[in-house]
């Protein structure tokens, strides 16, 4: 006698079809129903999955830190406070990255300085480790990476300003006789606003974008130090922490 086939199987591959189209129907309406950092902190998770997190990265409980920095850093609210401890951790975290690139001497593309009105961040054009191309407005990979984690951070907030500084050192071969120092570092400013604005930070938050040439040379260095090749970005507090 022929046995019958088997065939009841079926439904279960239709079934976790339908369970899974539930869980995802659940999760977009979670996420629609969540703060709008949750949103932006969602869709950067997906965009770069392997962005350094740590348990700190991503806090907004005011810490020990935190405090400390209230009372001897400047008169900042309690929000302020907040976002200045956030964007503080911001460069040990891209110390963290820097550090799990195989490339040496990787923890100096990125320094963080605090103020009473905010924070000052630079970002230094190194020769081993470059952000530009040689005498170019074009990013390198490495570039592309720094100042998109850079604009993710600064989206978070719509409590500061943000100004946009282009160094050079002095002694560099002009690229051309009507375009030295003073255009390529206005040039990379303007190319790391277009940077900023592509990932997020809003047009309106950026209100200066300058080019200095070799002019402002980095506190105790020679002006020809290739230390001097830098963007600076400056974010400053709004008068009384408010958001625009």
């Amino acid at each position: 006698m022929k046995k019958k086939g088997h065939h009841g199987g079926a439904w279960k591959v239709a079934y976790a079809d339908f369970v899974t189209a539930m869980m995802a129907l659940f999760i977009v309406l979670w996420l629609s129903s969540q703060d709008q950092r949750i949103k932006e902190a969602v869709a950067r998770a997906f965009a770069h999955p392997f962005s350094s997190l740590t348990k700190d990265s991503v806090g907004i409980i005011p810490s020990k830190d935190t405090q400390a920095m209230s009372s001897h850093e400047g008169n900042f609210d309690s929000a302020s406070a907040v976002e200045l401890a956030m964007l503080r951790r911001l460069n040990q975290d891209f110390m963290k990255a820097l550090e799990s690139d195989l490339a040496e001497n990787n923890n100096d593309t990125v320094n963080l300085q605090m103020n009473p009105d905010g924070v000052t961040i630079n970002v230094f054009d190194r020769a081993r480790k470059p952000v530009f191309e040689p005498q170019s407005t074009r990013f390198t990979t490495y570039g592309e990476w720094i100042f998109s984690t850079l604009a993710w951070e600064i989206a978070r907030s719509s409590n500061f300003t943000v100004e946009l500084e282009g160094h050079t050192e002095s002694g560099n071969t002009v690229v051309s006789n009507d375009y030295g120092d003073w255009e390529i570092s206005a040039d990379r400013a303007t190319a790391v606003r277009r940077k900023l604005l592509e990932s997020g930070v809003p047009a309106r938050q950026v209100i200066k974008v300058a080019g200095y040439g070799d002019t402002v040379p980095m506190p105790e260095h020679d002006s020809a130090d290739e230390i001097n090749r830098r963007v600076t970005v400056l974010l400053n507090l709004r008068p009384g922490g408010k958001k625009a």
